[in-house]
Parts: C-alpha cells; structure tokens; sequence
C-alpha cells in the first residue's frame, strides 16, 4: 500500500475495531487490521488485509505498520484469562507503540475508557491509564478516547442482560442500582476515532453520549423493550457476582467480574464531561429490540478461543 494510504486498526473483526473500519472505509481509505485471530475471517471480505499482532516478532509488527498514516488501537482485555493478563496487555501495546515509532506511523489513535487512573484499586482501569501515560511518552502524535459504556447490536454486556431478561424469572442488580452509566453507541464512537486522526495535534477526551441512566433504569428499560416478565431484584453485590458465576458455568463463560460490579458501581462509566454523540441509547434501544437478547454472545468465544 503506498505511503499514507491507508490506516491500521487493531481487531477489525471485533466489536469497537469494526465499527472503526466501517467508517474508514465509507470514507475511502484502505485498512489493514492487526488481529490475534488471523485464521478467522474477516467481516470485510476482501475490503481490508489482516495480519498478525506478530507482539513476539517486533520487527513484523514494525513492517506491518509501515506506511501507515493512523493507528486506531483497540487492543485490551477485559479479565485475565488463559495466560493473558493486564500486564501483559500493557506490555504489548508498548510493544505496539515502538514498533508504529519506529514504521514512521503519523498518529496513535487510543481507545480507553471514562475516569482511567493509575492509582485505581481497579487493575482494568488502572492498566488503561498505564497505557495512556505510555502513549503519552511515546513520541507519536496521539488521541486517547475515552468511552464510556459502548452499546451497539455486537455488544457483549448490555445483549446478555437482555438475554438473561428474556430467559430468566428475574435479574439481580449490584446493590441499589443508583451508580450511573453514560452510553455511547459504537458508531459514534467510531466517528470521534476517525475525526482525531486527521490532524497531528494530541488530545485526550471523553466519548459520551447524551443520556444518562442509572443501572436500575437502564436494566428497567431493557425489559421493556424485550418484552420481559423477569423480577428486577435487588441483591447484595455478593449474590449478584455468585449469581453471573453460575450462569458464566451454564454458558461456559465469564459473564461478570468482582471488579467489573465494583466499577460499575463506583460511577466510573459517567463523566462531567458535555456529550459529544449524538445517538440516544433510548431511541436505538425502540429500533432495535428485536436484535438484542436472542442469543448469548460469550466473551471467551470470541477473543480467547
């Protein structure tokens, strides 16, 4: 691909590296995508070429980027899990960083997340703000985005509440359910990415959308548009965890973490910040009912097996 022609996202077969690819390529660039799973097809067809993150072989990785004029990075875990921690996530995508330095890459295009800290108790966003100060070393041109809860059709948490909505006699809530979430969809998400990598100024800012819900709303709302006749119960954050450990054994997976609930209940997926997507989680939610909830979407089918 000749010089600056086109752009590198990180995971274009997932969920936020999809969403960024679709509206690359509706504005004409060319993509290439680093993935962890080269064997699996891509959604894109022949559109884009994948190659292999290749961590373990800096100098491929180098190669791989070359040319390149952005960098949309998407590239995280959301637990430990089969030798993957997020240490070592964070050492990768140092790796990454060298390498993009290295292949002359114009701009390092970050995805985070709302209120990342380095003294965070949590290591899921305590590990994102060590990327960030990372990214913030290198000597790239960067733009961290940072979102809050991403909902789309592809999304993994809020389809599995409503799975459980419309399968289960009744959902446990963390708490009382009064913690507050501020969603964005992913294409909008997708848009804010893309605007940031047209010039080579650095940035960090939030990506929120323009509602604003507490947990027990948003679960409520959900139901509704399922149609579901589940019990919204109140629970202890204990019973809740315990509660996502017997169904994570059902589905073979991790539904909910410890600190996941421990995260969502300190506010950690709201900001101060005024909104900058346009797209109300209410509305998408009455035009797309129908597409969320019908099948389990497991978080370990699609990034760890």
């Amino acid at each position: 691909m000749p010089e600056n022609d086109f752009d590198v996202v990180t995971g274009a077969s997932g969920y936020t590296g999809r969403y960024i690819t679709r509206a690359l390529l509706a504005r004409g660039r060319r993509v290439r995508t680093l993935t962890g799973h080269p064997a699996r097809g891509v959604p894109f067809g022949d559109l884009i070429e994948a190659v292999p993150f290749d961590f373990d072989r800096p100098g491929d990785l180098k190669r791989s980027l070359e040319g390149a004029r952005a960098l949309f990075n998407t590239y995280w875990i959301r637990f430990p899990h089969g030798g993957q921690t997020f240490d070592t996530a964070v050492a990768n995508t140092r790796i990454m960083l060298d390498a993009a330095t290295a292949a002359g890459v114009r701009k390092f295009v970050h995805i985070s997340v709302t209120n990342a800290t380095e003294s965070s108790p949590l290591p899921y966003f305590r590990g994102k703000a060590m990327v960030e100060a990372a990214v913030k070393e290198s000597a790239l041109s960067y733009a961290i985005i940072r979102p809050a809860l991403i909902f789309g059709v592809e999304d993994i948490l809020l389809n599995n509440i409503a799975w459980l909505l419309r399968r289960f006699p009744f959902f446990a809530i963390p708490g009382r359910g009064d913690y507050r979430v501020q969603p964005i969809f992913a294409a909008d998400l997708a848009e804010i990415a893309v605007n940031a990598a047209r010039d080579d100024q650095s940035a960090t800012l939030d990506a929120v959308g323009p509602e604003i819900f507490t947990f027990d709303e948003l679960v409520r709302m959900l139901a509704s548009a399922v149609g579901s006749n589940s019990r919204i119960v109140r629970v202890d954050p204990r019973v809740a965890v315990a509660f996502a450990r017997i169904v994570g054994w059902l589905v073979r997976d991790i539904t909910l973490t410890r600190d996941e609930t421990r995260g969502l209940m300190s506010n950690l997926l709201v900001t101060d910040s005024p909104p900058n997507a346009a797209t109300r989680f209410s509305e998408w939610l009455r035009t797309n009912a129908d597409k969320i909830g019908i099948a389990y979407a497991s978080e370990l089918a699609r990034h760890f097996r």
